[in-house]
């Protein structure tokens, strides 16, 4: 059996299906964004394969041999198909995918334990996190959707309120019981502080709320929130933790507070949508969902039985 079909040579193909199509290397290598040469060397290593002559090459022109006419109808045609095929998936999943900006410390600790609610409602959906900290612009994206922290300001762009923004210090059970105890904020002193990179205040201003007294600039730094938090959890030392993100790890124990200051810092986070292009029936349901899961009402369609608060277990 001729075993020669489990090496077919895919781009040699195309391209010798846009030449049959074009009936010049010159066009075709314009429709391909490629040189006139990569087309010839492509249709030569074809013809090689094939062992037969699909074109007549003169001095300044080429011309199907009658093989190559042929094959080329057979082969055009293929590759309409599957470029339509090609193009109903991606339409598909554009129709079906929320694109959505978000931290990677909220992705973890806040959405992902709900998530499985929202996809059991809507099967059909899917999302795609984009976790950039750039500043937030919905120009020049496919952003459907955000989950920022803020204060309710963004260019063209609408925002609805999640929760506010609580903080204190938290610390794994085991670190308060090797460096304990931790009862008063002048026991913070000669303790190990953890930051992150994008919250490097968090313990000046936690402290100026407090009363506190220490030294900021001392500590551990992590690139991000969710690195800190884990360090945390593994007794690195405290950090100032946003209080409804560590939900979970504080109500299992793998957290505590020992002060029991908390400081509402003013920031919130929110669910933000672009105003410059209508909001698509996906993004609106992933919208009320999210102000549903939070306790607020929703901004887009009548709350159901299919979209209710609470976190999958």
């Amino acid at each position: 059996m001729d075993q020669r079909y489990k090496n077919l040579p895919l781009n040699p193909l195309r391209a010798f299906a846009v030449a049959s199509r074009q009936r010049t290397f010159t066009a075709a290598a314009q429709e391909m964004g490629v040189s006139q040469v990569a087309i010839s060397r492509q249709i030569s290593i074809l013809e090689r394969y094939l062992g037969m002559q699909l074109f007549e090459r003169g001095a300044r022109s080429v011309r199907l041999t009658e093989a190559g006419r042929a094959f080329g109808q057979e082969v055009a045609g293929l590759f309409d198909q599957i470029e339509m095929a090609t193009r109903r998936v991606l339409s598909n999943e554009r129709e079906n995918t929320i694109n959505l900006r978000i931290y990677p410390t909220f992705a973890h600790h806040w959405l992902f334990p709900r998530l499985r609610l929202f996809m059991q409602d809507f099967p059909d959906y899917r999302i795609r996190l984009d976790t950039s900290v750039l500043p937030l612009d919905f120009r020049g994206t496919h952003l459907d959707v955000a989950l920022q922290l803020g204060h309710g300001a963004w260019k063209d762009a609408k925002a609805r309120k999640l929760f506010e923004e609580v903080v204190d210090v938290v610390c794994s059970p085991d670190y308060l019981e090797r460096h304990g105890p931790i009862n008063t904020v002048s026991d913070l002193e000669g303790a190990d502080l953890l930051h992150s990179k994008y919250r490097r205040r968090e313990w000046e201003l936690w402290a100026e709320a407090a009363g506190a007294e220490i030294n900021a600039l001392e500590g551990m730094e992590f690139d991000t929130s969710l690195l800190t938090y884990s360090a945390t959890r593994r007794g690195f030392g405290l950090a100032v933790g946003q209080l409804d993100l560590l939900e979970s790890e504080l109500a299992a124990g793998e957290l505590v507070r020992p002060l029991k200051k908390p400081h509402v810092t003013g920031a919130a986070f929110y669910a933000i949508w672009p105003t410059m292009t209508s909001v698509s029936t996906k993004t609106r349901h992933f919208i009320d969902w999210l102000l549903v899961q939070s306790g607020e009402a929703p901004e887009f369609f009548r709350q159901s039985r299919r979209v209710k608060a609470g976190q999958a277990t």
